[in-house]
């Protein structure tokens, strides 16, 4: 629970990937921020961010630091968390196109697959309507982006793009395709943020 006049603690997973770009924009929204390395460094957190980078890297670096069961056991708590890019791929149930040993986390019921917009070379940039955000149009960043391919039931699609979606949530967790974190508007962030504190 978040001390009154504080805002939430939210750890950022800071095996791989980019952790500074998602602290800045908590940061900016009034969150507290920690990197999370080790298990004793979920204690008190109210929300969690895994972010972007490679997934498979990511899944055995879980095991290497011993956060996986820690971290799943929060997660299956109702700690609330965001995934984007790899991250959606870690709490994803079913992968598709992973490495045999790559074991999602299993905290939102959707199937992804990796790289299903194509390699580095086939990054870009689009302007996307989400639920869930007022105002103009949201600027995506896609790369070597995965793709919702399959959501169970409770989850709500977010949005997509040509009928492909890029991001969910269901309860406490958020995903998404695109990486908010690199561009300047905070609106997905601040979503997150409106989960975390609806809970606390």
């Amino acid at each position: 629970m978040t001390p009154r006049g504080l805002g939430p603690l939210v750890g950022i997973l800071a095996l791989q990937g980019d952790t500074r770009s998602h602290i800045d924009h908590l940061t900016r929204l009034g969150a507290r921020t920690r990197c999370v390395r080790r298990a004793q460094e979920m204690d008190g957190l109210d929300a969690i961010v895994i972010p972007g980078g490679e997934s498979t890297t990511m899944n055995r670096l879980l095991d290497v630091f011993q956060l996986r069961e820690p971290l799943a056991a929060r997660l299956g708590a109702g700690l609330p968390a965001y995934g984007s890019c790899a991250g959606m791929i870690m709490l994803a149930t079913v992968i598709l196109d992973g490495r045999p040993d790559q074991r999602p986390l299993g905290a939102i019921d959707i199937t992804v697959r990796r790289n299903a917009f194509g390699r580095q070379r086939e990054s870009f940039e689009c302007d996307l309507q989400v639920t869930g955000l007022s105002g103009d149009p949201f600027r995506a960043a896609f790369i070597r982006a995965p793709q919702i391919q399959r959501v169970g039931e409770g989850v709500q699609v977010l949005a997509r793009i040509d009928g492909r979606a890029v991001a969910a949530r269901t309860g406490q967790v958020l995903v998404s395709s695109f990486h908010p974190e690199i561009l300047q508007d905070s609106r997905f962030h601040q979503l997150f943020l409106h989960m975390v504190t609806a809970r606390t």
